[in-house]
């Protein structure tokens, strides 16, 4: 059974036996909560999340878009694909570059168009 990984994520149906997994494994989230869209999944058990977000430009007084791309543990009980729609959450440094876990897929690619 799925333990409560807190902040008020639902736990995923599958079950897995990933000890980074924040629901049946010993994975910790806190810190920040993020939403992005996964732009690759080709590694193993990683996927990179890419946001969008506005930076405000004082001397132009504009507004100019930025995105970020942050490699996100992927547990296989959640299983995220490409073009996805998640959620990731802060957790301790899993690797050199991994220090977020994903943690909830809001939408499926291709399901709600």
């Amino acid at each position: 059974m799925a333990r409560d990984a807190g902040m008020g994520f639902k736990p995923p149906r599958k079950e897995c036996d990933d000890p980074n997994c924040p629901f049946h494994g010993n994975l910790s989230v806190r810190g920040m909560v993020l939403e992005g869209v996964v732009v690759s999944d080709k590694m193993d058990k990683t996927v990179i999340v890419e946001r969008e977000y506005y930076q405000y430009i004082p001397k132009y007084e504009r507004w100019e878009r930025r995105r970020s791309r942050i490699p996100a543990h992927n547990p296989p009980c959640i299983d995220a694909k490409e073009g996805d729609r998640v959620k990731i959450a802060e957790c301790r440094p899993l690797s050199k570059t991994k220090s977020f876990v994903v943690v909830e897929v809001l939408e499926r690619a291709g399901e709600g168009r």
